[in-house]
């Protein structure tokens, strides 16, 4: 299995928190940023092929990821385009990479703890976590959640699941 890491967007709803760095590198606790939790949590998971898209200040990206001291190796791809495309786009040029059966895609801002990643992982075929504890923006995608298993995703079905 290899992680999938969207780190190209440029973090513009973060404000002035992300004029000096990308959002990943956006400290959550005294030393410990987005994106050195997501790493220490994939390397304690197993995981140790990272794929990594940047854009947005990409070097300070790559720098930080090599500064760490995990047992992880790291391909990077630079979405030159990070400025008016979106993640699709950063995955389509990282697509030559992405060729394992097993992809855990994650954003670059996501925080989450290891108890999440292992049941997560502990799970037959293909699986997705959606968190409840917040409401989504607007511009997030939703999910339908049924007998506590999602059942749709997309904008378009918010509707429906408010509906219910």
């Amino acid at each position: 299995m290899l992680a999938l890491i969207l780190n190209s967007g440029l973090g513009s709803r973060m404000g002035a928190r992300t004029q000096t760095h990308p959002k990943c590198l956006t400290e959550i606790a005294p030393g410990e940023t987005i994106l050195s939790r997501q790493l220490k949590l994939l390397a304690g998971a197993g995981i140790s092929r990272v794929v990594m898209t940047t854009g947005y200040l990409s070097d300070s990206v790559a720098e930080a990821c090599r500064s760490l001291a995990e047992p992880l190796s790291f391909s990077f791809v630079e979405n030159p385009r990070y400025r008016e495309t979106n993640y699709i786009y950063s995955i389509y040029l990282a697509r030559d990479l992405l060729r394992e059966d097993d992809i855990l895609l994650l954003h670059g801002d996501l925080v989450f703890d290891a108890l999440a990643l292992d049941r997560l992982l502990a799970l037959p075929g293909s699986r997705m976590a959606v968190s409840s504890a917040l409401p989504l923006p607007e511009k997030d995608f939703k999910a339908v959640i049924e007998d506590g298993k999602i059942q749709k995703v997309g904008i378009e079905f918010f509707d429906h699941a408010l509906a219910a």
